[in-house]
């Protein structure tokens, strides 16, 4: 006990050692870094809802630069705090993954009349494997790559794709994919929110769905009768809740046919796989 604490009549004063500053400075950069992604993100996304802009997605001219911008720069600050919980051993898959989500959902969504998506199971994919910063990560990047090389309109709706890879991580920690039913239903859920995400984007920006098939149902119901906003509302909510459904199912299906020595590389799959198949097989 120290002289100034004796006089003072209390007891021994705790000291934060260098240790301990440093650790939780380790922890208070990254998650303010995540933080600001955030925040960046949704203010783009709010922004383009308000603005309204009639030229984004038609090309890379003005409009369609401060968006991505916008999503760029959330998209880096996300990539910054989130990188320390983002497994080394998955960063090698996740070209892999934005490709898949590039190839898939670019045929689906301009050659065949399916009113889906499909275009991110490989986001969801890293989610699964690697958690939720992963897989916000693989989202938003591949949406933005996208954008450059093929479709402008896709960088709009990079706050979605970003929550769809946000939230097969969190499924996947709850234990979604240890059953078909259970992965499918909570693919079904989170196709929710991320059919409210996209449904306003696409009714005030781009007046409807943009595939040949959503863009069909959406024209449907405005024949019904319905409004742009409510027919874009109901078509993506159709849509999101088969798509993310079909897609979560699908991943389950993935994580149960991969090998066992791949599985060991992502340490975050043991939330999807039940003790049977975590645990190997005793012999003798």
């Amino acid at each position: 006990m120290t002289t100034e604490s004796r006089q003072s009549g209390q007891g021994p004063t705790h000291t934060v050692g260098p240790a301990q500053n440093q650790s939780t400075k380790g922890h208070t950069i990254p998650f303010t870094l995540t933080f600001l992604g955030t925040l960046i993100i949704l203010g783009t996304y709010i922004a383009v809802l308000l603005t309204q802009p009639a030229n984004l997605g038609t090309d890379l001219g003005h409009t369609t630069l401060w968006v991505m911008l916008g999503y760029l720069a959330g998209g880096v600050l996300l990539a910054a705090g989130t990188l320390p919980l983002i497994p080394r051993s998955i960063l090698a898959l996740i070209p892999v993954a934005i490709a898949a989500n590039i190839v898939i959902g670019q045929v689906v969504g301009n050659v065949t009349p399916i009113p889906l998506y499909l275009d991110s199971i490989g986001t969801v994919m890293i989610g699964v494997l690697a958690g939720p910063a992963a897989g916000a990560f693989t989202g938003i990047i591949s949406n933005l790559i996208w954008g450059v090389t093929l479709s402008p309109s896709v960088i709009a709706f990079s706050s979605g794709a970003a929550f769809i890879g946000a939230a097969a991580g969190w499924a996947a920690r709850l234990g979604a994919f240890r059953t078909p039913w259970f992965a499918v239903i909570t693919g079904a859920l989170a196709g929710i929110p991320a059919g409210l995400l996209g449904a306003p984007v696409a009714a005030y920006v781009f007046g409807g769905g943009l595939g040949s098939g959503t863009g069909g149902v959406v024209a449907i119901l405005q024949a019904a009768g319905l409004e742009m906003l409510n027919a874009t509302m109901a078509q993506s909510l159709f849509s999101d809740i088969i798509d993310k459904a079909l897609i979560f199912a699908l991943a389950y299906v993935i994580v149960r046919t991969l090998p066992r020595r791949i599985l060991n590389r992502y340490p975050f799959t043991d939330h999807s796989l039940s003790r049977s198949f975590r645990e190997p097989a005793r012999v003798g």
